[in-house]
This record gives structure tokens, C-alpha cells and sequence, in this order.
């Protein structure tokens, strides 16, 4: 294994010859729709659609391909999933052994497949650090080689590979928006760039509770880590790596960060929109866009889905989030009189204007109700924003007290 640690084009075109055929040249396409609601020219590249389901084979295969080369045969690494899937299907076809170390927290989607495809994994630790230690700690004790998921010259290259086909098959492109954890893609991509398209702006993009990347492309140095729940988890890295952060200090433009609602926002667009599945980490490109629609209004932008790693259970939540942000689903608050009938028109007049009632809540012992009043909190669905105001507004028309309930309501 070569301990040079620099990475330029040659590497990354290298590396794109060793994993060709083994990794999946992901299709790129334009997205009208999304474009219309962003105001950029959108051009997204689906890393979602590798086996893992995530980009991170490429540096994974690229870096166990060396591996095999120097003569090790057992490999340990720490992945909050995705490079530990890529790890556990490439080692596997290459006959190599390999012990995933997981926060505890990662996903199940994400332990299970590992686990699946032939890796011994290992849940230790809150977040990626006390993983990484375990993983450490193991390959040392176990005479194993230690992977680093994005810290190492062979993963920055492979990584790059993904930026070297987006700008083989868009050649017009302003902007390159990508998310940014360890930093692996976004430095593997700024080489390609800065070799290629030197005029191509580089963003990367955080989750705000981890923006360890923050002010490294501009020189003045990462910000605090807040930690805590993101459902960008594959990105939430408190501490960036040494290499990628010089790369991306010297290369990239600038990485900036989004607040979790937009990241929501972004994965039911995927969803809706391009028909995708984009976990948290995946999102976060299309979330900055969304974030500061006006920075890239105009400019033809590359976004790359990174992956499709996303809790069922999660991504139902997510979903049901946005029809709550977009008014697609809304609870009403009405107060009517307590007698025979009254609940009965409420419904029926929801009814003729074009809302679908899922669930009544009907209360009339409360002390701060007038007792001749009930007040009843009714679930509707609507067809969004507008809709939504003119049902409120009929109600109201109608001689009732009538508000959306505010715990649930976006604005």
C-alpha cells in the first residue's frame, strides 16, 4: 500500500480504472420540477442506486483493493453504515475478513445489512468517535488493517470518482453542492475540480448540530460541535479528517450548513419528485439549495444523492412531517354547540369543501370550555397550503370558532 498522501487527478483516474465494473456508474438527469422550486438548473447524480446503496463503495473498494495488493487479509473499520456496507460487500467478494464497529444509535437498516453481508459487527459508542476508537483498539489487537472511512489518500480518490463521471456527463455546471461529514467526497471531488473545472464552485454541506467543516474552506476554522440527534447521521462527524480538511481548505469554496427541518424537506422532495429514497446525508445538497435559494438562483448545479440508507420507521415520520409543514395534513380546532347535530354539520361542512376527516377528538368537560360548548380537535387531509386557508376560512364563515391546533402547525 503506497503511504503517499497525496491526491490528484491521476489518482482519482486510477482509481476510477481499478473499480470499473465493480461499482456502478450511477445515471445522471436533469430535474425539471426540481429546478422550478429552487430556481437553480438541477442536475443530480443517484449514488443511492450502488448495491449499498451509497457512494461509499468507491472509496471502500478503492482502498481494499490496496489492501489485497500489500497481502492483508482482515480489515476493521468504524461507519456510522454506509462505508461499513461497502466495506462488508467488497471485502466479501475479495476474500477478505472484516469487523464493522457501529454507534450504537446507527439505524437498523444499516447494522443489518452490514451484518448481512458477511461483516462481524460490533455496536459500540454514542457517535462515530467512541467508535472509531473501538475500531482502533480492535485492528491493534487483532494484527488487522484500520480503514478509515474518509481519512486516507486511496478513499479521497475513490470517492473523487463519483465527481469525475458528473463532470464527464454535465459539462455546463456552476456548482457542485455536496455533503460533507469526514469529508471524503467533498475533498476527492475538489481534486477533480481544481484539476478540470477550476471554475466550478465547490460547496459542502452540514447538518448545523455537526458543522465541523465550517470556515475550513475559508481559513478560519471549524466551529464548535453541538451534537445531538440528526437524521443526517451519516455526516454527523464531530471531527473532520486531517487529510480531507486540507484538501478541502485548499480546494473547496466554502461549506456552509442546514437546520434539520430542511433536510426533512429535502428527503420528501426526492421522494415525491425524482421517486428516490435519499437518507438525511443525502438530502443535505438539495436542503442547501432550499436553505439560500438565491446564491445558486440561475446557475446549473450537480447535487449527488449520496445514499439511500434511511430507516423505515424514520422515513415514515419524515414523510408524515412534511405533509404537516406543507398543511397537507392539519388539525382543526372547533368550537361548536353542545347539542344533537352540531358535530354532524362541522363534519359535513369539512366535508363539502374538499378536506378528508381522519380523526375527531371530541371534548366538552374541560373547565376552560363554556358549558354549553364542546370543542372538537378534527385531523383532516387537504391539498395543501391554500386549500388548507380556505377550509379555515369556511369554518370561520360559518359562525365557528375555529383555529389550527399551533403544536402542529408549520407557521
Amino acid at each position: 500500500m503506497s503511504s503517499d498522501n497525496d491526491v490528484d487527478l491521476d489518482r482519482v483516474q486510477a482509481a476510477a480504472l481499478a473499480i470499473k465494473g465493480a461499482v456502478v456508474r450511477t445515471p445522471v438527469a436533469y430535474s425539471r420540477t426540481l429546478s422550478d422550486i429552487t430556481g437553480a438548473s438541477v442536475w443530480v447524480k443517484f449514488e443511492n442506486l450502488q448495491f449499498t446503496a451509497s457512494f461509499k463503495e468507491r472509496g471502500a473498494l478503492t482502498k481494499l483493493l490496496a489492501v489485497e495488493a500489500a497481502g492483508e487479509r482482515a480489515v476493521v473499520t468504524a461507519s456510522a453504515g454506509n462505508f461499513a456496507q461497502a466495506v462488508a460487500f467488497h471485502a466479501g467478494r475479495l476474500g477478505l475478513t472484516s469487523t464493522i464497529v457501529m454507534p450504537v444509535a446507527t439505524p437498523s437498516v444499516k447494522v443489518e445489512r452490514t451484518g448481512a453481508l458477511g461483516a462481524k459487527v460490533v455496536l459500540h459508542g454514542a457517535g462515530f468517535a467512541e467508535a472509531e476508537a473501538e475500531a482502533r483498539s480492535l485492528a491493534e489487537a487483532a494484527g488487522a488493517i484500520y480503514l478509515s472511512p474518509f481519512d486516507d489518500p486511496d478513499v479521497v480518490a475513490g470517492q473523487g470518482t463519483a465527481a469525475l463521471e458528473l463532470f464527464e456527463d454535465v459539462a455546463e455546471l456552476d456548482a457542485l453542492v455536496l455533503p460533507v461529514g469526514g469529508g471524503g467526497l467533498l475533498a476527492g471531488a475538489a481534486v477533480v475540480a481544481a484539476a478540470l473545472r477550476p471554475n466550478v464552485e465547490l460547496v459542502g454541506v452540514q447538518s448545523e448540530r455537526f458543522p465541523s467543516m465550517v470556515g475550513v474552506a475559508g481559513g478560519a476554522g471549524p466551529l464548535a460541535v453541538a451534537g445531538g440527534p440528526t437524521i443526517a447521521e451519516g455526516i454527523a462527524v464531530p471531527t473532520p479528517g486531517r487529510l480531507t480538511k486540507r484538501l478541502i481548505g485548499e480546494l473547496a469554496d466554502d461549506v456552509v450548513t442546514v437546520p434539520e427541518a430542511r433536510i426533512e424537506e429535502a428527503v420528501c422532495l426526492y421522494l415525491e419528485v425524482e421517486k428516490t429514497v435519499a437518507e438525511g446525508a443525502g438530502a443535505v445538497g438539495l436542503a442547501a439549495l432550499l436553505e439560500d435559494p438565491e446564491r445558486f438562483r440561475g446557475r446549473n448545479v450537480g447535487l449527488i444523492v449520496s445514499g439511500g440508507n434511511i430507516d423505515l420507521l424514520l422515513l415514515a415520520s419524515v414523510i408524515t412531517r412534511g405533509m404537516v409543514r406543507s398543511r397537507r395534513l392539519m388539525t382543526l380546532i372547533v368550537q361548536l354547540p353542545d347539542r344533537p347535530g352540531s358535530l354532524a354539520a362541522v363534519c359535513a361542512l369539512i366535508g363539502s369543501a374538499g378536506a378528508n376527516i381522519l380523526d375527531v377528538t371530541h371534548e366538552r368537560h374541560r373547565l376552560d370550555i363554556n358549558s354549553r360548548l364542546a370543542e372538537v380537535a378534527v385531523s383532516v387531509e387537504t391539498r395543501g397550503g391554500e386549500h388548507a386557508d380556505s377550509l379555515l376560512r369556511a369554518l370561520q364563515a360559518a359562525g365557528y370558532v375555529a383555529a389550527v391546533d399551533t403544536r402542529l402547525d408549520p407557521t
